[in-house]
């Protein structure tokens, strides 16, 4: 994350966008905080119940002199990002997202789980369950592999120039 914090070093204040209906906001949002407590980062959560709180949530966020905007892991949030990260960039926000198509749909950057590792490990667990493994005895796994995605015209729009030490570590950039 040291590089990350190189980016947004005039980063003070990054808002969460969660919601409060879903039951993995809150330890999504307890990553976060010990994520930024080394950085020193205010975080400033702004929930969103529905697609009509996302105009306020936006202009929430203004107020609160947010630099940076984390939209956490939800399936609301999914299907309205590309709303999502049109405001983002119209606010001037840089965003992280931890899925993939939200950088696709004009976010600025994508940093989780690789998405194709993680869909063949879900085949494999349907796979022992149709085969008569019980869930509740399958392992829980966490991720090996992870992917950085840039979308250098998002971080154009918003003026930010991206270190040349986080391109050459991004799986994939987007221009």
């Amino acid at each position: 994350m040291k590089h990350a914090r190189g980016l947004f070093a005039r980063l003070v204040v990054l808002v969460i966008l969660g919601n409060p209906a879903n039951p993995g906001t809150a330890p999504q949002l307890l990553h976060a905080q010990d994520a930024a407590r080394p950085m020193k980062l205010r975080l400033q959560l702004v929930q969103v119940s529905g697609p009509s709180d996302i105009e306020s949530a936006f202009a929430a966020m203004t107020k609160e002199g947010a630099g940076g905007l984390l939209v956490l892991v939800d399936a609301m949030f999914e299907e309205q990002r590309a709303r999502i990260a049109r405001l983002a960039v119209s606010r001037r926000l840089a965003s992280v997202y931890g899925l993939l198509n939200f950088v696709e749909a004009g976010g600025l950057l994508y940093y989780g789980a690789a998405e194709a590792e993680r869909f063949w490990r879900a085949a494999v667990f349907v796979d022992k369950i149709l085969k008569g493994a019980k869930p509740a005895d399958l392992p829980v796994e966490q991720p090996t592999k992870f992917e950085l995605v840039i979308n250098l015209k998002i971080a154009k729009a918003l003026g930010l120039t991206i270190p040349q030490s986080l391109l050459v570590r991004a799986d994939e950039i987007i221009r």
